[in-house]
């Protein structure tokens, strides 16, 4: 049930040296490709990265834990493509992005794959030294692979906190 693919992922901050699969990527990728976006406009690039370039996001986030991630996925944001809201100019890539980046942190924990999203990354260095297409910026880093730790309960704020049904007619 989706419910329980919901509740098994975690933020995972140890992975095994196990590298993930191709195909297990590519079936990620397009559960990604999938994802809805305001107006459709899909303004998102996603770079599987787990060669040299992994210095640079390790520069960009310097906590040990993500060195043992054998890939990190950098989302990155098209704000010129993105559906702009006209009432108000509100910029929705990067709320597309977040939709497609869930998208893959739950694929990945159906493939048996431990994610984090990292977002408190050195944005600045990340845009002067990795390599993005033009007009693209990172929105969030998100290492993957094969978790090494287990998931620890956290706690969830109360239902009746976070949303309300209509009353029953």
């Amino acid at each position: 049930m989706f419910k329980d693919l919901c509740a098994a992922r975690y933020s995972c901050r140890s992975y095994t040296s196990q590298p993930v699969e191709r195909e297990k990527l590519q079936y990620i990728m397009e559960c990604v490709r999938l994802a809805p976006s305001a107006v459709n406009r899909q303004p998102w690039r996603f770079v599987v990265v787990d060669d040299e370039r992994l210095q640079i996001l390790y520069r960009a986030y310097a906590r040990d834990w993500i060195r043992t991630a054998p890939a990190i996925i950098v989302c990155l944001a098209e704000k010129t493509a993105a559906w702009v809201r006209p009432s108000d100019g509100k910029n929705h890539a990067d709320v597309d992005v977040a939709i497609a980046t869930e998208h893959l942190v739950l694929a990945a924990a159906e493939q048996g794959l431990g994610t984090c999203w990292v977002c408190n990354f050195d944005a600045p260095l990340l845009a002067a030294e990795f390599p993005v297409p033009a007009g693209f910026e990172a929105v969030a880093l998100i290492p993957i692979g094969y978790p090494a730790d287990t998931a620890t309960p956290k706690k969830r704020k109360e239902a009746a906190e976070i949303w309300e049904l209509p009353a029953e007619k």
